[in-house]
């Protein structure tokens, strides 16, 4: 039921451009060279070429798990509370392209810094195509700018690597087994502002895969059960993608192949001061509209990285 729905919205979209193309021609034909006629179909046809565009788009998403939803997860590198401030930053960028695209979205755990931002977050994203597009983030973002932190108004540079992994559903079929006897379940206290909003039970759950070294965590369920469900499905979500990985590292073996290892490098430098520039390392993109990126419009990244995906496979 769910591949007919995806299939069911694919074709919707393309019945879509059909009726704009459609209706184009009807305001040609009754119009003519009316006034506003041009202006109308103008509109029409910027319609249907946004739509062609998400089509071209989508048929990139043809790997095992491109159509899943995506689990995000950000952590601050170097750069003190800079780096901190840098990782809510980026949180608050995903989830309002997250937005945008109309993909729901839900914090699974977040840890706050000592004195602002966040040590890390992890969020699931909800929707057809999300790990897809947002599996060109992997990797670390580096922010330039005057520190807001610093008295002596100096220039500073911080890090933050965003992970991601492919959503997979607790029923899902899938080659990965997870023994009980392999893990390591810890239950802590969810942090909170402070107050009356300080969690008193120890309904946070914390999950270490002892084969792996993997570790997990939920804290914003309201009860240890609910965030045993969603680190499980955080787990489950990292040991597929480290298959992939892994079975990604053994075909580029075979076939002698050489690329670059995103995960741990740099892939996009955000400058504030003293100009204004993001720029994406590994396709060459940027735009000097910080602002409009920082507040979730990245699709100007992802396109051509995927671009540039489909000509390396």
């Amino acid at each position: 039921m769910k591949e007919l729905a995806d299939l069911r919205e694919e074709t919707d979209e393309i019945a879509g451009v059909q009726r704009a193309l459609d209706e184009a021609r009807e305001t040609l034909d009754v119009l003519g060279d009316e006034q506003g006629a041009a202006d109308e179909v103008e509109r029409l046809f910027a319609g249907a070429e946004a739509r062609v565009d998400a089509l071209e788009m989508a048929a990139n998403f043809d790997r095992e798990y491109d159509g899943h939803g995506a689990i995000v997860s950000i952590h601050a590198g170097a750069g003190g509370i800079d780096a901190a401030d840098w990782t809510q930053m980026l949180a608050r960028m995903y989830l309002r392209w997250a937005e945008s695209h109309a993909f729901g979205t839900h914090v699974a755990e977040e840890s706050p810094a000592e004195e602002a931002g966040l040590k890390s977050i992890t969020f699931f994203v909800h929707g057809q195509n999300a790990y897809g597009m947002l599996e060109s983030e992997r990797g670390v973002h580096r922010l330039v700018r005057i520190s807001p932190f610093d008295q002596q108004h100096r220039r500073h540079t911080s890090f933050a690597s965003v992970d991601v992994v492919p959503e997979i559903a607790s029923d899902e079929k899938i080659a990965i087994d997870i023994k009980p006897e392999d893990l390591r379940i810890e239950t802590f206290k969810s942090g909170g502002a402070g107050g009356q909003y300080v969690n008193k039970t120890e309904s946070a759950i914390r999950i270490i895969h002892l084969p792996s070294g993997l570790i997990v965590a939920s804290q914003q369920e309201r009860s240890q059960i609910q965030n045993r469900e969603v680190a499980m499905n955080i787990l489950r979500a990292k040991l597929v993608q480290r298959e992939i990985e892994e079975r990604a590292a053994k075909l580029t073996e075979l076939r002698g192949e050489r690329r670059a290892n995103e995960w741990g490098s740099q892939i996009r430098s955000y400058v504030l001061q003293p100009y204004t520039l993001v720029k994406d390392n590994r396709t060459g993109v940027e735009t000097g509209n910080v602002a409009a990126v920082l507040d979730g419009e990245i699709d100007s990244f992802i396109w051509p990285y995927l671009q540039q995906r489909s000509r390396w496979q």
